[in-house]
């Protein structure tokens, strides 16, 4: 499996993302807990992982005076890179032993860490493998329709990308709806623990919420899939 390392070339809400490419790049590291014996649903993998980069967004440390606030600021005034990596057993404990956020799924459980230089990984981190991180749901789960009022992270039923990659895009899509919320929504989405579904479209769905203004994800392309590639949409009812 190729990378999770996903750079995210929609617009930083300040500048010119050709500027953005000659500023010192961050990335988020986002870590899924996988047991062999009883690893998670592959969607519940993904609305975690895309709750874990909200809840680190809201987080009072990553704004205003807060600890995190100056790394959160330089990744976001970079480029938006997530790398999704997988650990079990000790591995996983030691992560909780970092400063960050452990987000919890109906069986998922994803920790997210604040931003540090793409060079920069603890080596509690750093060895933790990105591959391996295939996931699916079971044959019999049956998705319920989301509630009108929930948000719903779309993805393009035309590409095929791993557990990993995905997980690094619904997050890119939570963090541009989060970016197009006032405070008062942003308040109010919290106050849910940032309730949210991911789903598949259909092939019609697709083509109306790619044209629909809606905050949409286009790949960079390094990995997994051809540059440009719109991977997620999100649909946020207070966008539409």
């Amino acid at each position: 499996m190729t990378s999770a390392t996903t750079p995210f070339d929609a617009p930083s809400p300040a500048d010119d993302p050709n500027d953005r490419d000659s500023r010192p790049q961050y990335v988020l590291p986002l870590v899924v807990q996988l047991e062999k014996a009883d690893p998670p649903a592959r969607t519940d993998a993904l609305e975690t992982s895309a709750r874990a980069v909200l809840t680190l967004l809201a987080d009072p440390r990553a704004t205003g005076e807060g600890e995190w606030a100056e790394a959160v600021l330089a990744w976001e005034d970079a480029r938006i890179r997530k790398v999704v990596r997988r650990a079990r057993g000790g591995e996983w404990r030691k992560t909780g032993e970092l400063p960050g956020i452990t987000v919890t799924g109906e069986q998922a459980r994803v920790r997210v860490f604040p931003p540090i230089p793409l060079d920069g990984w603890p080596k509690e981190l750093a060895k933790l493998q990105v591959s391996g991180t295939d996931l699916s749901d079971p044959d019999d789960l049956e998705l319920p329709v989301p509630d009108p009022s929930v948000p719903v992270l779309w993805l393009n039923p035309e590409l095929e990308m791993s557990a990993g990659k995905t997980m690094a895009q619904t997050g890119h899509a939570a963090q541009l709806a989060w970016w197009r919320l006032d405070e008062t929504q942003r308040k109010e989405w919290a106050g849910t623990g940032f309730a949210l579904a991911v789903r598949t479209a259909d092939p019609a769905r697709w083509a109306a919420l790619t044209a629909s203004g809606l905050p949409l994800v286009r790949d960079a392309g390094f990995t997994e899939i051809a540059p440009g590639s719109c991977t997620v949409v999100a649909d946020h009812p207070a966008l539409r």
